[in-house]
């Protein structure tokens, strides 16, 4: 009996285009209108599928969750780590400050989603709070590793004050707008690495 496998190739593209839709229209859902106030229901008539579709995919909502977060995440850390793949030596911080502007710019105006999830899941979700925090430690291990690279790590506090000017930063820009939250951003990271540069031993 012959089989077709360009079928099964077919079905598990679907799938995946499906999966992928589902999480995209989760996560834009879930920054605007926040997790626990977004029901499945509304998820699936927003992907236009049915909610077997949903939860042939995802066990639960905490599940949809998780993959939201470790998705967006991802793309995150891809930003940050192509920004410092391509900057010019001594510079791997800056491109890694600049980076998380254009990110903040395009993507978070209205604050950092996993500062949200960390807030909606503090006693509800120990998983989904930690996974949020992990995130965070990330994020600072990545700023890290750039002020090593840059030779600035003699400068035991730098990366920890980048990482809270830019942390700052997700939550003014929904206060004073994307411009002024990045403006004054880039005014502060800026004294901090020319401060640290002064002092390379």
């Amino acid at each position: 009996m012959y089989l077709d496998r360009s079928v099964y190739i077919g079905a598990a593209a679907n799938a995946s285009l499906k999966r992928d839709q589902l999480l995209a229209t989760a996560e834009r859902l879930f920054y605007e209108q926040g997790f626990h106030a977004t029901g499945i229901d509304r998820i699936v008539a927003a992907a236009g599928v049915v909610r077997m579709t949903l939860y042939n995919h995802f066990s639960s909502k905490e599940a949809l969750i998780t993959a939201v977060l470790k998705a967006r995440h991802a793309r995150f850390i891809a930003s940050l780590d192509a920004a410092a793949a391509s900057a010019l030596p001594g510079q791997v911080t800056q491109a890694m400050v600049e980076a998380h502007g254009r990110w903040l710019e395009r993507y978070s105006q209205q604050g950092c989603i996993m500062v949200k999830a960390m807030g909606e899941f503090a006693e509800h979700n120990t998983g989904i709070h930690t996974l949020a925090t992990s995130a965070k430690t990330d994020f600072l291990a990545r700023l890290e590793a750039g002020v090593a690279r840059d030779g600035l790590d003699h400068h035991a506090d730098l990366a920890r004050r980048l990482f809270v000017v830019l942390e700052g930063s997700n939550t003014t820009v929904a206060l004073f707008g994307v411009q002024t939250a990045l403006s004054d951003t880039r005014a502060v990271t800026d004294v901090l690495l020319s401060a640290a540069r002064s002092r390379i031993p």
